[in-house]
């Protein structure tokens, strides 16, 4: 299998186990219903460890294009690699995301909820604001990235990694989680959106598309500041990439607080 296949591997694999976990968490009828946050962080954490098992001697099971731009920053993998990576990664998220519909193709039936079901499939905010929910994207993929990088700075018995970055995903969800739904990945949550749209799924109702862009944006930037970070930080190595990636931080966060300040003035204006 090559490196490519191994990405679409993988990524599906860690669908089929997210998607799952919340689906059979939130969709009715279900012997896992009302099973709660913890149980879902569980899933989550668990598939990322199980894909990277699968296909870490492949492609090295980054399964995430924020992690994937990451490494390149920090000088661990090839720019040249990164387009391939990042298609391969979305081919994966909208296969797993797929085979959930499958796999639970009565339940959506009977879930009345159309929020619910694109729960899914994508990630949402517990409160809309725009500022807040790209820091929180941003945070969590800032600690993914700079988790993923001191984990394999540390030796660990032979085949135990994955599951180490497995409980990594678990604790950030747990932590920082409850906020965005901690997609921290953009092929998770644009890959299985773009299912969203395309699937015969009974009652759904639109995909968020105006909450998108968040999901994907922030999670970018967290994991290029994360893997600077750390080469700055942790290794001593001062470089371009690090400013620029810090000045574009700075742009997106403040025009995610001027969208949000337009935002809040829309709503005033029509509440008058």
């Amino acid at each position: 299998m090559t490196a490519f296949w191994g990405e679409v591997v993988g990524t599906m694999i860690l669908i089929v186990f997210g998607a799952g976990v919340c689906a059979g968490v939130n969709l009715k009828g279900t012997f896992a219903n009302n099973s709660g946050w913890i149980v879902i962080t569980f899933g989550w954490g668990l598939g990322v460890a199980m894909a990277a098992y699968a296909v870490g001697g492949i492609s090295g099971a980054h399964l995430n294009p924020a992690l994937t731009v990451g490494l390149a920053l920090a000088g661990d993998f090839s720019w040249g690699q990164v387009p391939a990576y990042i298609l391969a990664q979305m081919i994966g998220a909208i296969l797993g995301a797929s085979l959930i519909y499958l796999q639970y193709l009565p339940h959506w039936k009977v879930t009345e909820d159309p929020g619910t079901k694109l729960g899914v499939f994508s990630t949402g905010p517990a409160i809309p604001n725009t500022f807040a929910n790209v820091i929180s994207e941003i945070l969590g993929t800032f600690i993914l990235v700079l988790g993923i990088l001191a984990i394999g700075a540390n030796e660990f018995t032979e085949g135990l990694n994955p599951l180490i970055v497995g409980f990594l995903i678990v604790a950030i969800g747990l932590s920082l989680g409850g906020t965005t739904g901690y997609a921290i990945n953009p092929a998770r949550d644009l890959g299985p959106r773009i299912a969203h749209f395309f699937l015969p799924i009974p009652g759904k109702g639109p995909s968020n598309w105006r909450y998108a862009w968040v999901p994907v944006v922030g999670p970018l930037a967290g994991g290029a500041f994360g893997a600077v970070f750390y080469t700055t930080v942790f290794k001593g190595t001062m470089t371009l990439s690090f400013w620029i990636v810090t000045a574009l931080l700075a742009v997106l966060l403040i025009a995610a607080f001027a969208m949000t300040k337009s935002e809040r003035n829309q709503k005033i204006n029509q509440t008058v």
